[in-house]
C-alpha cells in the first residue's frame, strides 16, 4: 500500500512540476480522479480521466502507467501495451519502469492471443490463415507465458489440430468473410461537403452496392506476413517499422501499387473513393466518423509533429470512440489510406451517381482520413488529398475492401 500511495503522490507531484506553477491545475484533478477510479476498479472512467489528462501533458510517463493499467482492468491489450511501452520511453529510470516492462509484456501476450483466437475461430479459416496463427503462436510462446496464458495457449494449439483435421476431412467449401471485416450495406449517402473544398463539390446523392471493408488499418504484422509470402521489396525504413513493439500499427511508406499488391494477395481490393467515404461518415452526412464534434485524442490520433520512429501512430483499432457507424476503426487519423481511384477535381461534377468508379485514368492516385501529423480539415470524411502512385510517406498506409 505504502508503494501505491507514493506512485499517486510522484504522480501528482510530476503534473505540478510540468505545468506553469497552478496549485492544483484541471489536469491534476484529472490524474487524481484517474487513480481514485482505479483504486476503485472503476476502469473505464479511469481510462477516459487519463486520457483527458494525457491530452494536455502527454509527456507524463507515470499517467501513462495508470492509463496501461486502466486499459488492462478493461482487457483492452493494445492500449495498455502501447501505454506501458510509452511510459519506459518517457522515464526508463522511473520507480516504475520495471513494472511498466513487465506488464507491457504481458499485455502483449494476451493481445496476440486473443488476435489468434478470433483468427482461429472464423468460420472455415484457410489453410493459410492457420499457419499465420501458428507462426503468432510459436512467438507468444517464447515471451514466457504465465499459467493462465499457458492455459490458453494449449487451448488455442488444440482448436488449430481440431480445424486441420476437419480440413482435411470435409470437402471444400466456399469461403466466409472473416471478423476482421465489416458489411457496409447498399443503399445512397451523401458525398461531398458544401463547406470544403472545390472538389469535394458539388455535393450529391450517390448510390453504393454492399461491400465488405477491414475493420482496421493494415498492421505491419499482416505486411510482414505478405512480404514473406511474396518476396518482394520490403518499404523504407522496414527494419524500423518491423520492430516488435511496432507488429500492431499501420503500415506506413507503401506506395499505392504496393498497396494494391497486398489487397490482391489477401483476395480483396483498394476500396473506390465512393465506399471509403460511405464507410467513413455513413448515411447521415456527418462530418468526422464519430459525428460532427470536433476531433481529439479521443477521437483521432492526429496533429503530432514528428513521426519519432513510428511511435506516433497508434495501434489500429485502439480508439472506440472514433469508430465510423458501422464499426470501422481509424477513418480519420493515424495514417492516410490509398483508396483505388484516379484523381480528378471535376469529377463529382460528372462521376456516375450509382457505384461511381473513379476517372479511367489520371496523374494522381487519392487518399483520404488524415494521418498522425494531420490537422482538424484532413480529418473530415469528405476530404480529398493526392499524390503520385509512387509517392511513399511515414503518414500513408491502406485498408483494403471485398465484394459480397
Amino acid at each position: 500500500m505504502r508503494t501505491i500511495l507514493t506512485l499517486a503522490v510522484l504522480l501528482c507531484l510530476d503534473a505540478h512540476h510540468t505545468m506553469a506553477a497552478e496549485p492544483l491545475d484541471e489536469t491534476a484533478k484529472k490524474f487524481a480522479a484517474g487513480y481514485n477510479f482505479l483504486k476503485q476498479q472503476k476502469y473505464q472512467e479511469a481510462r477516459t480521466a487519463y486520457e483527458v489528462g494525457l491530452q494536455q501533458q502527454p509527456a507524463n510517463a507515470m499517467a501513462h502507467f495508470y492509463l496501461g493499467d486502466a486499459c488492462r482492468g478493461l482487457k483492452a491489450w493494445a492500449c495498455a501495451e502501447e501505454h506501458y511501452e510509452t511510459s519506459v520511453e518517457l522515464d526508463e529510470k522511473s520507480s516504475v519502469a520495471a513494472l511498466a516492462k513487465q506488464r507491457a509484456r504481458k499485455a502483449k501476450i494476451w493481445r496476440l492471443l486473443d488476435e489468434e483466437k478470433q483468427a482461429i475461430n472464423t468460420p472455415n479459416a484457410s489453410p493459410d490463415m492457420l499457419a499465420q496463427a501458428e507462426d503468432t503462436l510459436d512467438i507468444v510462446n517464447k515471451l514466457g507465458l504465465d499459467d493462465e496464458q499457458e492455459a490458453r495457449y494449449r487451448q488455442l494449439r488444440e482448436k488449430i489440430e481440431q480445424r486441420h483435421k476437419q480440413s482435411n476431412e470435409m470437402p471444400a467449401a466456399a469461403p466466409l468473410l472473416d471478423r476482421s471485416m465489416v458489411l457496409v450495406p447498399a443503399g445512397e449517402f451523401t458525398m461531398g461537403s458544401v463547406g470544403g473544398d472545390p472538389d469535394e463539390q458539388p455535393v450529391r446523392k450517390v448510390y453504393v452496392g454492399a461491400f465488405f471493408m477491414d475493420k482496421h488499418q493494415v498492421a505491419v504484422s499482416q505486411y510482414a506476413r505478405f512480404l514473406e509470402s511474396t518476396h518482394q521489396d520490403s518499404p523504407p525504413e522496414w527494419t524500423l517499422m518491423n520492430k516488435q513493439t511496432n507488429q500492431s500499427r499501420p503500415v506506413v511508406n507503401v506506395d499505392w501499387g504496393e498497396a494494391d499488391a497486398f489487397c490482391k494477395w489477401a483476395g480483396k481490393r483498394l476500396p473506390t473513393e465512393a465506399e471509403w467515404e460511405k464507410a467513413a461518415r455513413g448515411t447521415d452526412g456527418r462530418t468526422y466518423p464519430w459525428g460532427n464534434e470536433p476531433p481529439t485524442k479521443l477521437y483521432a490520433t492526429s496533429g503530432k509533429d514528428i513521426w519519432s520512429s513510428h511511435t506516433a501512430t497508434s495501434p489500429v483499432g485502439t480508439l472506440e470512440a472514433g469508430k465510423s457507424p458501422y464499426g470501422i476503426y481509424d477513418m480519420a487519423g493515424n495514417v492516410w489510406e490509398w483508396v483505388g481511384d484516379w484523381y480528378d477535381q471535376d469529377y463529382y461534377k460528372s462521376g456516375p451517381l450509382q457505384n461511381p468508379p473513379g476517372p479511367r485514368k489520371g496523374d494522381f492516385k487519392v487518399v483520404r482520413g488524415g494521418s498522425w501529423g494531420s490537422g482538424t480539415d484532413d480529418l473530415r470524411a469528405a476530404n480529398r488529398e493526392v499524390h503520385v502512385p509512387s509517392f511513399r510517406g511515414f503518414g500513408t498506409g491502406f485498408r483494403c475492401a471485398k465484394n459480397p
